[in-house]
């Protein structure tokens, strides 16, 4: 940012400068829901989904950055549209493994309370302050905000004791729906994958405003690899200037720190994006992406949100591949890149392959039959890839791959 001063009085000189000074000095985004992960002691646990009650390494990593045996935990079901029952099931889950869990009555599907009363009650404010962690369930992610942001967006005083709890170092956990809230913009009414690389995304329908705990900078996404969702992060990243995006498998989860440090344990693993070298091309009407850095955080890895240090897990440090002793030599295409884990088949082939790029496709008989996308994957100069079987199954770490995006015109009928 340069001002120039020149050709004005000295007084005036003087005045402008203090008032630049005063300016920059102030926070881009000033919100509360904009505060970064090292401007609060707490921690964050972010689930794709669908975790299972025998998933013992994320409930007790729950209970364990809550501060351990004992520790309370707030579980607010507002997502749910079974609270009782959603919110009764992860009260059970964390109390099996240490916890002093309680469900908050919070949503507005629940009968018996309203949720502009709970939000204000001194009982359940009172509970906050005395607990260590909260829990959001999974559902509708609109819900969540409903309930604890005013209608003038404003935070209510149960989000208030939420953002306090995290930032005297308390853990936020979330699964699904609670993970969506995590960044400051989240999916709201989505349509499928493809609709979203063709018809792009809408403020205030297909997107909104999330409650932002991890920071204004990184996008979140859940249910990511077996749906297929890691292409839909792309168009909302490139309408909200995100440079990086993280989405998380069903069953897994991301622990992020309040130095940024993000570990990823569970089931799976996590797409993540960088776009700092991204771009576009405004004259095609079409959504298209050339040069966005795409790579596969397994279980076990970390990844420095500010230094964008990749450390793959303990079984893998001895593992790196080598393109002088890649494995695999055929060349092979993916006619369905959207489908249940086929990027990371295609991400795995492609790391510990002799070829050099891999091309998949996104296409449907919907709306517009005739217009599908062509993934080209290809490895650049600092395309990493690790490889583990310390589990009794195959594993990789990828990092780094070069993603390009561009649109197609698909024969109908595809084949006679």
């Amino acid at each position: 940012m340069i001002i120039s001063l020149k050709n004005t009085g000295s007084g005036l000189g003087i005045l402008l400068s203090c008032l630049v000074l005063l300016l920059w000095q102030l926070p881009m985004n000033a919100s509360a829901e904009d505060k970064s992960p090292q401007q609060s002691k707490g921690s964050l646990v972010i689930i794709g989904g669908a975790l299972r009650v025998d998933n013992a390494v994320v409930w007790q990593r729950i209970v364990q950055q809550a501060g351990g045996k004992g520790a309370k935990i707030a579980v607010i079901p507002a997502a749910a549209g079974s609270p009782e029952k959603s919110g009764g099931f992860a009260v059970e889950s964390l109390n099996q493994h240490g916890a002093q869990a309680f469900m908050i009555p919070l949503s507005v599907r629940h009968a018996q309370f309203k949720p502009q009363d709970i939000v204000s009650d001194p009982v359940w404010l009172d509970k906050l302050k005395d607990a260590s962690g909260v829990f959001f369930t999974g559902g509708d992610q609109g819900r969540i905000v409903q309930t604890l942001v005013k209608p003038d967006g404003g935070k209510t005083a149960m989000l208030e004791a939420i953002w306090a709890l995290y930032q005297r170092g308390g853990v936020i956990a979330g699964s699904s729906a609670g993970a969506a809230i995590m960044s400051t913009t989240m999916f709201y009414d989505a349509k499928p994958v493809l609709p979203t690389l063709k018809l792009g995304v809408t403020e205030g329908k297909e997107i909104a405003a999330g409650l932002g705990f991890i920071g204004p900078d990184v996008f979140i996404d859940q249910h990511l690899i077996i749906r297929g969702r890691f292409a839909r992060m792309l168009p909302v990243m490139l309408k909200k200037n995100y440079k990086l995006g993280l989405g998380v498998d069903e069953n897994t989860a991301m622990v992020v720190s309040s130095q940024g440090e993000v570990e990823v344990i569970g089931y799976k693993g996590a797409i993540l994006f960088d776009l700092s070298q991204a771009s576009t091309d405004g004259a095609q009407k079409n959504f298209n992406i050339s040069n966005a850095r795409i790579s596969y955080l397994d279980r076990g890895d970390r990844f420095n949100l500010h230094t964008k240090t990749l450390i793959p897990s303990a079984d893998k440090l001895q593992n790196k591949l080598h393109p002088a002793q890649a494995y695999n030599t055929d060349q092979r295409f993916y006619p369905d890149i959207l489908a249940n884990t086929v990027v990371t088949d295609l991400m795995f082939h492609l790391i510990d392959g002799k070829q050099e790029r891999a091309i998949g496709l996104a296409f449907g008989m919907d709306a517009q039959p005739e217009l599908g996308f062509e993934f080209n994957f290809s490895k650049v100069a600092d395309s990493l890839g690790y490889y583990s079987n310390a589990s009794g199954a195959e594993s990789y770490t990828v990092h780094n791959l070069r993603l390009d995006i561009r649109p197609v015109t698909m024969n109908l009928p595809l084949y006679k």
